[in-house]
C-alpha cells in the first residue's frame, strides 16, 4: 500500500510539474485577473455612479424646497406664511420621498416628519444636533442604526423662529443591491474558472499529446528500432514539431540502414584482399626469392586496390556532409574541354568533344571534372583502342547536361539498375576493374548538386552516361574563347 501511495504522489508531482499544468495555471491565473480586474472597475464605476445619482437626488430635493419656499402661499388662507411650523408642514405634506429617502424638519422644540418617516433617525439626538449645527446649507454622510445616509440641510429663519429643513438618503439598500449583483457575478466567475480549467486542461492534453508522443517515442528508439512515428492529424506548431520529428527519424532510419549496409558491403568488400593477403603471406617461402617477388607484386596490388576502396568510401562518406561541395560559377564549356585534356592520359582511344555548350552552372567544377573523369575511365576499361569516346555537353536553359558515350559492349539492361550501387559492377566486371564505387561516387556528385546521372544505350552500341543538374540562374561573365571540335 504504501508503494502504491508513492507511486501515485510521484505521478501527482511529475502532472503538476508538467507544462501541461504550468499552461493551465497560467490560463487560470489571466482569466482570474482579468475577471477580477474587470469585476473591480466595474463595482468602482457603479459605486461612482450610484454616488453621483444620491447627490443629484439630494440637490433635487433642495431645491425643489427652496423654490417651494419662494413661491408657496399658505392654502388656508391663500397669504404668505407667517409661521415657521406651518411653512415646514405643508413642505412636507406636497413632498414625497422618493425611494430610499426621508425627509424631515427641525424646530427647537419639536421635530417634524411625513406620515411613515424614518423616526428613528430623525429623533436620534446625534443626528438632530449634526443637521442643525451648521448656519448655512451643508451635506455629509452619517452612520445610523439603519445603515449609512447621506444628508443635505437647508437652514432658515422666518422673524425670530429658526429651523432646518432636511433631505436624507438610505445609501446601504442601493449599495447592498450592488454587493448582491457582484456576489452573483463573483459566483458565475468561479463557475467560469472551474469551466475553463477543466475545457483547457483537456485542450492543452490534446494540444501536447504530439510532444508527449515525441518524448515518449524517443524513450522507447533504439539503434536497432528507428520504426515508431507519431500520428500528427493536426495543423498547428505542435503537429508541425511532430511532423518534423518524424522526418528526422526518417532521415535517421535511412542513416542507420544505411550505414548498416555499407558496413556490410564494405566488410565483404575488403574482407577478400585481407584474406587473399593472409593466405599469400602464411604460405610465403622466404628461401625462394622468385615466389617472394612475385607474392610481393601481389600483395602489393591487392593493397593498392584497398587504398583506392579506402579513398573512395572517403568520398562517398564526405558526400553526406554539406560542405562537400564548393560551388562556384563554371564555365560548362570550357569544363568539357579540360575533361577532355585530362581523359587523353587514360588510354589510347578516339576520343572527341561531341558537342559543348556556352551555358554557366553555379556549381563545383572539381566534383564535376571528377565525376566525368571517373565515366571517362570506365569507358577506357570497356573499349578497345580503335573505339570511339565522346563527351559532351549542352544546355535547355534550365538544366546542363554532361555526358560520357563509348563505342564498346555496353551495359546490360539487368545491370543498369544496379550499376550506381556502393560495390556493383556489371556482368564481366573482373576483380581488377575497381572497387565498385565509381559510379557511386558519380551518383554521389550528381546528387549533391540537386541532380541525377543515367544510363542510355549509344546508337550502334555502346553506352552513354549522362549527369543532369539544375542550372543556376547568374550572370554570364565577358564571353571565353571557343575551341574548334577536338577529334584524336
Amino acid at each position: 500500500m504504501t508503494g502504491i501511495t508513492l507511486s501515485a504522489g510521484g505521478r501527482l508531482a511529475d502532472l503538476t510539474r508538467s507544462v501541461r499544468a504550468r499552461i493551465l495555471a497560467w490560463v487560470l491565473l489571466l482569466a482570474a485577473v482579468g475577471m477580477a480586474g474587470a469585476a473591480g472597475t466595474a463595482y468602482g464605476l457603479e459605486r461612482q455612479r450610484i454616488d453621483v445619482r444620491i447627490e443629484q437626488a439630494l440637490a433635487q430635493e433642495v431645491s425643489e424646497f427652496a423654490e417651494f419656499r419662494r413661491s408657496a402661499v399658505d392654502p388656508r388662507d391663500g397669504g404668505q406664511f407667517t409661521s415657521l411650523e406651518r411653512l415646514f408642514e405643508v413642505a412636507l405634506r406636497r413632498n414625497v420621498a422618493d425611494h430610499h429617502q426621508t425627509l424631515a424638519a427641525y424646530l427647537p422644540d419639536r421635530t417634524l416628519s411625513p406620515a411613515g418617516g424614518a423616526v428613528a433617525l430623525h429623533d436620534d439626538p446625534a443626528f438632530r444636533a449634526l443637521v442643525t449645527g451648521s448656519p448655512g446649507p451643508s451635506s455629509g454622510a452619517y452612520a445610523s442604526a439603519d445603515g449609512p445616509v447621506r444628508y443635505s440641510t437647508v437652514p432658515m429663519t422666518l422673524g425670530p423662529e429658526r429651523g432646518t429643513f432636511v433631505v436624507v438618503y438610505f445609501t446601504g439598500p442601493e449599495r447592498a443591491e450592488l454587493t448582491e449583483v457582484f456576489q452573483i457575478y463573483s459566483a458565475v466567475a468561479v463557475a467560469a474558472l472551474a469551466v475553463i480549467a477543466v475545457v483547457g486542461w483537456l485542450a492543452a492534453g490534446r494540444l501536447l499529446r504530439p510532444i508527449r508522443d515525441v518524448r515518449q517515442t524517443a524513450q522507447q528508439i533504439s539503434e536497432s528500432d528507428l520504426t515508431r512515428r507519431i500520428v500528427a492529424p493536426g495543423n498547428d506548431d505542435v503537429s508541425s514539431l511532430a511532423r518534423t520529428f518524424n522526418a528526422m527519424l526518417d532521415r535517421l532510419e535511412e542513416a542507420f540502414a544505411t550505414q548498416r549496409r555499407f558496413l556490410d558491403e564494405a566488410g565483404h568488400e575488403l574482407r577478400t584482399p585481407i584474406t587473399i593477403v593472409r593466405g599469400h603471406l602464411e604460405l610465403l617461402n622466404t628461401a625462394d626469392a622468385e615466389e617472394t617477388a612475385e607474392v610481393r607484386d601481389l600483395l602489393l596490388d591487392e593493397l593498392d586496390r584497398m587504398s583506392r576502396s579506402v579513398e573512395d568510401l572517403i568520398v562517398l562518406a564526405k558526400a553526406e556532409r554539406p560542405d562537400f561541395l564548393r560551388p562556384d560559377l563554371v564555365d560548362v564549356g570550357r569544363l568539357t574541354d579540360h575533361v577532355l585534356d585530362k581523359a587523353r592520359a587514360l588510354g589510347d582511344r578516339g576520343w572527341r568533344v561531341d558537342r559543348r555548350t556556352e551555358a554557366w552552372v553555379v556549381a563545383d567544377a572539381q566534383r564535376l571534372t571528377q565525376a566525368l573523369v571517373q565515366l571517362a575511365e570506365n569507358a577506357v576499361k570497356f573499349t578497345r583502342p580503335q573505339d570511339r569516346v565522346v563527351i559532351g555537353s549542352s544546355s535547355d536553359g534550365e538544366v546542363v547536361r554532361l555526358w560520357v558515350s563509348d563505342t564498346g559492349p555496353g551495359i546490360a539492361a539487368a545491370d543498369a539498375g544496379r550499376i550506381f550501387e556502393r560495390f556493383q559492377r556489371g556482368r564481366g566486371a573482373g576483380r581488377a576493374d575497381g572497387s565498385g564505387l565509381g559510379l557511386a561516387i558519380v551518383r554521389a556528385i550528381a546528387e549533391a548538386h540537386g541532380g541525377s546521372v543515367r544510363l542510355h544505350p549509344t546508337p550502334g552500341g555502346g553506352a552513354t552516361f549522362e549527369l543532369t543538374i539544375p542550372q543556376a540562374a547568374a550572370p554570364v561573365p565577358a564571353a571565353v574563347p571557343q575551341r574548334e571540335e577536338v577529334v584524336l
